[in-house]
Parts: structure tokens; sequence; C-alpha cells
């Protein structure tokens, strides 16, 4: 039986059937003070984290699930039931779960036109040694730490106030310089809030006091994950991000993490003139292993609705890149 999950539900037993970072009470609470509607569900043995997208026609709204187990049938046929009573018109669903473990063949899961996720990341295995995994690394990844260091720049843990910000600002510099079109400071700073007690860690790379890279990562059982990251255009010469992902990576095994999880990127054999191609290229440098997920399927509700909400989208996207 499929129960909803009420607000004073200990948090700890909750976190415990999460899956991801996504999925935890946390991100769930953050999301809340963004302005957006969560629904919590257990099943008996997962819980299913579910945000509720307003859209600016008739009060309908879209829903994601993000980073979860794959839902049963149960789970879906309840959440169908639920979006149809509360004018949803599809809810898009991207479990975390690897191609080679599983591949959704039940109910009408739709492949969807406009994943969030990329089908594709890289993981790192953290229970080998730091010898065996800078023997790991390629030659020229190696060869960019040593230079890193040498030069003098210097990798300081600030999982405070001070350091998101210095974090903060890097990652928008970094987002108005690739013109990407991502969430707020605001946005940025409730995840933070909400995350910097139990989950989020940030890194920063500095040379004679100068901030030249960060990184926001998100520890959950067992896994770290890099979500986000800005670097400086100074002193590029001096590749700080090469080793302060060498620090990321030794900060994981510190948490006693088991493996070092990406986010995403291409998939193996990429084409190098893809725009991803780069960080892709940067991931891969710390001998990581490239891991598909069954990707991004929607639960469509109302056909019709879903049908022009997908078209509003493509123009949506060929106007921002027009805009770039």
């Amino acid at each position: 039986m499929i129960k909803i999950i009420s607000d004073d539900y200990l948090i700890s037993d909750y976190n415990n059937q999460a899956l991801h970072p996504l999925q935890t009470w946390e991100w769930g609470e953050a999301r809340k003070k963004t302005g957006v509607e969560v629904l919590r569900l257990f099943d008996g043995k997962n819980v299913f984290q579910l945000t509720f997208h307003r859209l600016p026609i008739a009060d309908y709204r879209i829903g994601y699930l993000p980073r979860s187990v794959l839902p049963s049938t149960e789970v879906l046929n309840f959440i169908s039931d639920y979006c149809k009573k509360n004018k949803i018109i599809f809810i898009k669903i991207e479990p975390y779960v690897e191609k080679s473990e599983l591949k959704p063949t039940t109910y009408n899961l739709q492949p969807s036109p406009h994943p969030l996720f990329p089908t594709w990341t890289q993981v790192l295995d953290l229970n080998k040694s730091e010898y065996e995994l800078l023997k790991s690394f390629h030659s020229k990844t190696r060869y960019n730490i040593r230079l890193s260091e040498k030069k003098g720049v210097v990798v300081k843990e600030m999982s405070n106030d001070e350091g998101f910000e210095i974090f903060s600002k890097l990652y928008f510099e970094t987002c108005k310089r690739q013109k990407y079109f991502g969430h707020t400071p605001k946005y940025h700073k409730i995840i933070w809030n909400n995350l910097k007690k139990n989950i989020a860690h940030i890194l920063i790379a500095f040379y004679n006091d100068v901030p030249l890279a960060a990184y926001e990562l998100f520890y959950f059982k067992n896994t770290l994950y890099y979500p986000y990251g800005g670097t400086s255009l100074e002193y590029r010469n001096l590749m700080a991000s090469n080793l302060l992902m060498w620090e990321a990576i030794k900060l994981g095994k510190k948490l006693r993490a088991e493996k070092f999880d990406m986010w995403g990127s291409l998939g193996p054999n990429y084409d190098q003139s893809n725009p991803w191609s780069g960080f892709t290229r940067f991931k891969e440098g710390y001998g990581t292993k490239f891991v598909e997920f069954v990707g991004s399927y929607d639960l469509v509700i109302n056909p019709l609705l879903y049908k022009i909400y997908n078209a509003v989208y493509s123009l949506r996207e060929i106007y921002l890149k027009l805009k770039r």
C-alpha cells in the first residue's frame, strides 16, 4: 500500500530509504522554500519524492521524480491517480538506475524528449588507494596536478557561508561566460542552507589568496557527487581545476565514500566537437568508468496538453540558443 509521508515524519528514517541527494528530506525542504510543491511517498520499502511545478496556464502543473529507484506499477498507478485529481499534465521520471541493471519495459512510460539529466555519467572507484588512483589517471592529468601544486595552488575545504559565497561568485561567473541559463543565486543559496549541515561541501582552490576554482559537492550514503563547479579566468595556466578535482577525490576518501559520481557527461566514444566534450574529457582524465542510466521517461496524464507543452518547450529552447 502506498502512503503519503507527512511533514512530521522522522527525517533519519526517511533518509535511510532515500537513494540519492535529490531524494533526501533536506532537498525536499529546500525545494519547498523555492516555492515548489513536494509530495513524498512510501511503498513499504522505497521513498519517492516528487516536485510539482506550476505553469502559466489555468493552474496546470508538471511533475518531476528525480533519482529514485524505478517506481513499481503500484506506485505509478498511485501517482497517475494523484495527477488526474490535481491538474498535472505529466511526470518526468529519471531513475538512479543503471541500464545494465534494469530497463523499464512495463507501464506506459514514454522516452522523454527533454531530459534534465544526461543518460551517461562517469564514476570513480574510491575503494582504491591514493597511489592506485593516481596511477590510473591519464598522464596529462597527473602532470597538471603536480604542476598546480608546484606553482603554489592550495585547496581548502570551506564548507561554511564564506566558502559558499566564494563558490557562488565563481559559479555564476562561469555560467555567464558559458551562456548557461541555470538557477538563480537565490535558489542556490536556499539549497546550500538546507544541505550544508549533512550533505553539501565546498572546496576552493586558491593562488596567493585569489580563488581560482570551486566545487560544491554532495556526500550521501557512501557516494560523493560533483553537481556544481565554477572557475576564474585568472591564472588559467596554473591548472587549479586539476588539483581541485584531486583534492575532491581525497575528500571523498576521507568521508569514507566508496564511489565518486561525476553527475553527468557524454558517453564513451563521444564527438570531440560536442560542447560537452571538454568537461567529459576532463573527468575522463581521472580514470573514471562510463556508466549509462536507464534514461528519462514521462508518465503522461493529459496527452493533448503534453503535446502542447513539448511544442512550447522546443520553441523556448530555440529562442534561448538564438540569444547566446
